[in-house]
């Protein structure tokens, strides 16, 4: 399986702009600047979208390992946070945590723990990061 994504850039880093589209249609020449993404700027940036990625992905692989424990959630609810820093005079993605509220009346908490921390090992995102992944996962009855 394959997926795309295309960007175009025009002009500078700091006076520049550019789009974002994928594959789906989802994005579709969604604006993404210099202010997007070091600023508050209205658009996206590369790191919000592998945030979303980030949550998308662990959510699936979270109601996958529930599954494998017979469990099944009424809602997954992750947010991932990811952190982009300055290192060796460059900047690089150093960190993403997963702040994860699942709601299962009646969970057994081990069972759950362990589906948690299955997920993300296992989740493709994670494994793509070359940066810390942590994770905060609450059961909620």
């Amino acid at each position: 399986m394959k997926r795309k994504a295309s960007a175009v850039w025009q002009g500078g880093l700091q006076d520049g702009k550019g789009s974002i589209s994928t594959e789906s249609t989802v994005l579709k020449e969604t604006q993404y600047s210099f202010s997007t993404r070091f600023e508050n700027g209205v658009g996206t940036n590369p790191e919000e979208l592998i945030a979303a990625a980030h949550a998308g992905c662990f959510s699936m692989a979270l109601s996958a390992e529930l599954g494998k424990a017979n469990l099944k959630a009424e809602r997954i609810d992750t947010t991932a946070t990811v952190t982009l820093d300055k290192v060796d005079g460059g900047f690089a993605i150093t960190s993403s945590h997963l702040d994860v509220k699942v709601k299962i009346p009646g969970a057994d908490k081990a069972a759950f723990d362990k589906a948690a921390g299955d997920a993300e090992k296992g989740c493709p995102i994670s494994k793509v990061l070359n940066a810390r992944v942590s994770m905060t996962a609450t059961l909620e009855n």
